[in-house]
């Protein structure tokens, strides 16, 4: 399988792209509502809540993390995570105006 050719495409384009991408799975999209309910989050606390293993939640907060959506903090032996809300804001203004593009010509099929 080769590689995607990200380089052809602009960096607004692969940005949105990533963002999409780490909502296609629904554990991230559970993980994200838990950590706006609880504002900050200890990782054992979203194994019991998701009811995924350890590694699965540690793979999807990794790539959460890799597009700084969430922050986390060490805190003795446990990791706390919550939502990095100014990443988030710029996520939202990103997707907001990708999203509220208009069909210019309604007759094309």
């Amino acid at each position: 399988m080769g590689l995607t050719k990200t380089e052809k495409f602009t960096d607004l384009q692969n940005q949105i792209a990533d963002f999409a991408k780490v909502f296609g799975h629904p554990a991230r999209v559970a993980i994200l509502e838990h950590l706006f309910q609880l504002n900050s989050c200890v990782c054992g606390d979203l194994v019991k809540e998701i009811g995924l293993a350890q590694p699965t939640i540690s793979q999807h907060l990794k790539e959460l993390k890799k597009l700084n959506l969430i922050k986390g903090n060490i805190s003795g032996t446990s990791v706390c995570y919550c939502i990095n809300s100014e990443k988030w804001t710029s996520m939202k203004t990103v997707m907001e105006q990708f999203l509220n593009q208009d069909l210019k010509n309604l007759n094309c099929c």
